[in-house]
C-alpha cells in the first residue's frame, strides 16, 4: 500500500509559552510515523499563525529553517480559530493525501495519530477525535459543553458529541469542504454535512501544558451562539411560537376584561398595565434582536469578503531562503523583505 502524505495543521494564536514543546512533540511523532513507514517522507507539520501579537510567528519561522518537516503560514491579521484552521487545511491539501488538525496546546492526544492513519487506510475520509470523558474540565464547563451538544442535536444540527476540531480529513473531503462558501462557517457542523465515510477515534484529553486558554467564557458563549444561528432557524421559530401564544393569551384576557366591563366589575390597574407593557416590550426587543442576528449574517454573506489573507507561506518561499547562511538561533527575520507567497 502506498504510504499517504500527511500534513498536521496546527492553528496558533499567542502560543509562545507552549509552542516550543508543541513543536518538539508533534515533530517527533511525525518522525516516528515516517520511520515506521506509516506515512510518506514528504509529510509535514504546518503551523498557522493567526495574527499573534507575541513571538509565535518568529518561533515558527526559525523552526522552518532548522526542520525540513515544519512549515509555517502567517495570516495578515487575527481572523479567529475556525478561519485559521480553514487556511491551514486549504493550504495543506494541495500537497497532502490527508490532513490532521490539532490545537497547539497539546491537550489532544498526539499518540492517536497512528489510529487516525489506520482508519484512513481502511477507507474513511473523515476521522473524528472524540473525548471519552471531560474529567479535565471544570464542573461549569463540563455542564455547559454537554448542554451545548444536546441543544444542537435537538435543533436538528448533525454534530459529533464531545468532538471539537481534532480530526483527520482526506484531500477529497477538504476539496468538498472548500465548496462551502459561506462566511459564517461552523466546522463542527459543516464537516458532517460532507457525507463521506467517517468514523471516530476515542482519546483522553490532557491538561494544557502552558499558556492560557483562548476560549474564555465570553468566547465560548459567542462560539455556541454562532453555531446555533449558523445552522438552525429554530430560534426564530421559537420566537414566532412565543408570539402566537402571547397573542392568544391576550385575546383570552381581552375577552375576560370585556366581560368584567359589561358586568361593571372593572377597576383601574396600574400594576397590570405596566407589567403587560414591559412583558410585551421585552418580547418584542428579543424578537427584533434575534431577527437582527440573522439579518447580520446575511449582510456578512452578501459582502463576500475573504475569510482570511495569507501574509507569508513558507511552503511557497523560494529556495534562496534555505540557501542563505543564517545564524538561526540569533536570527530576527525581516518579514517585509521575504519573497511573497503565491
Amino acid at each position: 500500500m502506498c504510504k499517504p502524505v500527511l500534513t498536521i495543521v496546527v492553528p496558533c494564536y499567542n502560543e509562545e509559552e507552549v509552542l516550543p514543546e508543541s513543536m518538539i512533540q508533534i515533530s517527533d511523532m511525525l518522525t516516528n510515523l515516517i520511520e515506521e513507514k506509516i506515512i510518506s517522507e514528504d509529510s509535514k507539520v504546518l503551523f498557522v499563525d493567526d495574527g499573534s501579537r507575541d513571538m509565535t510567528w518568529t518561533m515558527i519561522y526559525k523552526e522552518t529553517l532548522k526542520n525540513k518537516h515544519i512549515h509555517g503560514l502567517k495570516l495578515s491579521r487575527n481572523v479567529g480559530h475556525q478561519n485559521a484552521l480553514l487556511a491551514g487545511l486549504f493550504a495543506a491539501k494541495t500537497s497532502s493525501d490527508c490532513v490532521i488538525s490539532i490545537d497547539a496546546d497539546l491537550q489532544d492526544d498526539i499518540y492517536k495519530f497512528k489510529d487516525f492513519i489506520d482508519k484512513y487506510n481502511e477507507g474513511h475520509d473523515i476521522v473524528y477525535g472524540v473525548r471519552r470523558k471531560r474529567d479535565t474540565d471544570s464542573i461549569f464547563k463540563k455542564r455547559t459543553a454537554e448542554t451545548f451538544y444536546k441543544l444542537m442535536g435537538k435543533l436538528g444540527v448533525n454534530i459529533i458529541y464531545n468532538h471539537a476540531d481534532y480530526r483527520l480529513m482526506s484531500k477529497r473531503a477538504i476539496n468538498e469542504l472548500e465548496k462551502f462558501e459561506e462566511v459564517n462557517l461552523f466546522l463542527r457542523g459543516i464537516v458532517p454535512l460532507i457525507g463521506f465515510s467517517s468514523t471516530t477515534v476515542y482519546y483522553d484529553r490532557k491538561e494544557r501544558l502552558a499558556g492560557t486558554t483562548k476560549y474564555p467564557l465570553k468566547r465560548m458563549l459567542s462560539f455556541a451562539f454562532e453555531g446555533i444561528t449558523s445552522f438552525s432557524v429554530t430560534p426564530i421559530r421559537f420566537v414566532l411560537v412565543v408570539g402566537l401564544i402571547s397573542f392568544f393569551i391576550s385575546l383570552m384576557f381581552g375577552a375576560y376584561f370585556i366581560t368584567l366591563k359589561l358586568l361593571g366589575n372593572t377597576e383601574t390597574g396600574w400594576t397590570s398595565l405596566i407589567t403587560s407593557i414591559w412583558l410585551i416590550g421585552g418580547l418584542q426587543l428579543i424578537a427584533i434582536g434575534l431577527i437582527g442576528e440573522y439579518v447580520g449574517k446575511i449582510y456578512k454573506e452578501s459582502k463576500r469578503r475573504p475569510k482570511y489573507i495569507v501574509d507569508i507561506d513558507t511552503l511557497n518561499l523560494t529556495n534562496q531562503i534555505k540557501e542563505r547562511e543564517l545564524d538561526v538561533d540569533n536570527f530576527e527575520p525581516d518579514f517585509g523583505k521575504l519573497p511573497e507567497s503565491n
